[in-house]
């Protein structure tokens, strides 16, 4: 149990970027698209830390261009969602029990990531999986989260 003082910054939601051509932010989008597009994950259950294959599996097309192919994902069945939910009763007290600090550093943390080094990545799949304007998938994948 932490009793320190700590204090987080006054939630704001991230500036849109521009993508004005030849900006720092355009060139990275750029980059990563073509990245994004040929990675084509192959999307396993997860429950628990551990992945489940199997059972019935979807292709995950681009809305604008129904053959290109961008994830495959394995559906999960009932006795998935059942361990889901006891993974997660299991996991509630630790969770519960940590700080408010430690847990809003994890959230921090992730914000962090997604406003930097993720950023363009996040866009690019919003993008291609959503058929997103670079514009829209800065709101909605980066800001807003």
């Amino acid at each position: 149990m932490s009793n320190g003082a700590f204090h987080f910054p006054e939630p704001v939601n991230e500036p849109v970027l521009s993508y004005a051509p030849c900006s720092r932010e355009r060139r990275e989008l750029e980059a990563a698209l073509p990245r994004v597009a040929k990675e084509q994950p192959e999307i396993p259950v997860r429950v628990g830390g551990a992945e489940h294959r199997g059972g019935a599996v979807s292709t995950v097309t681009m809305p604008h261009a129904h053959r290109e192919v961008i994830a495959k994902v394995h559906h999960a069945t009932g006795k998935h969602v059942e361990a889901a939910i006891d993974q997660a009763l299991r996991a509630a007290p630790a969770w519960r029990a940590m700080s408010f600090a430690d847990r809003a550093g994890i959230f921090m943390k992730a914000a962090d990531l997604l406003a930097g080094p993720w950023r363009a990545r996040v866009n690019a799949a919003c993008m291609l999986g959503q058929s997103k304007t670079c514009y829209q998938s800065e709101i909605d994948a980066a800001c807003e989260l």
